[in-house]
């Protein structure tokens, strides 16, 4: 889709659906004000043009923790030895590979990688730091910071349109 093609609506419905994904077809229509069937069509076609990438569930960290037990998460940093484009490459395409790695980012200026990663514990973070960093002779630096807190997670795009 071009983006001459996303309009006023397609922009509502975006929102809506960053907001809470899980809303029937006839409630999204109702709050954009359109017709359930042009509703449905749009998000069809939104879909398809590789705007709306794919759905999930957030969790509550706090609650699930009742249930399986506190788990790490760390914002980790990684400097590479080499930072060519192979380099990058092979670096990036490890770590996304992992399950344990939640987010995966390349930066600058800094380290060359920024990533969130989820562990059971710490032993479990020591088995990830050893498959993704300390095997890898071209990571020349990792720096971790565990959360002890997530005070907010809203993974939203601004869908409003530049003037």
């Amino acid at each position: 889709m071009q983006p001459a093609a996303v309009d006023a609506i397609d922009l509502a419905l975006l929102e809506q659906l960053q907001a809470d994904s899980s809303l029937s077809n006839q409630d999204l229509a109702a709050r954009v004000h359109i017709s359930p069937a042009t509703c449905l069509r749009r998000v069809k076609r939104l879909r398809e043009a590789g705007l709306v990438e794919r759905e999930m569930a957030v969790l509550n960290p706090e609650r699930l923790a009742a249930v399986l037990g506190h788990g790490l998460e760390a914002v980790v940093e990684v400097s590479l030895d080499r930072q060519g484009s192979a380099e990058q490459e092979a670096f990036e395409q490890r770590v996304l590979a992992d399950d344990a790695v939640q987010q995966c980012y390349r930066v600058s200026p800094g380290p060359d990688f920024i990533l969130i990663v989820y562990a059971r514990d710490m032993p479990d973070y020591l088995a990830l730091a050893q498959r993704l960093f300390t095997s890898d002779a071209n990571v020349r630096n990792v720096k971790a910071f565990f959360s002890v807190k997530r005070g907010k997670f809203r993974p939203r795009i601004p869908v409003v349109r530049r003037a």
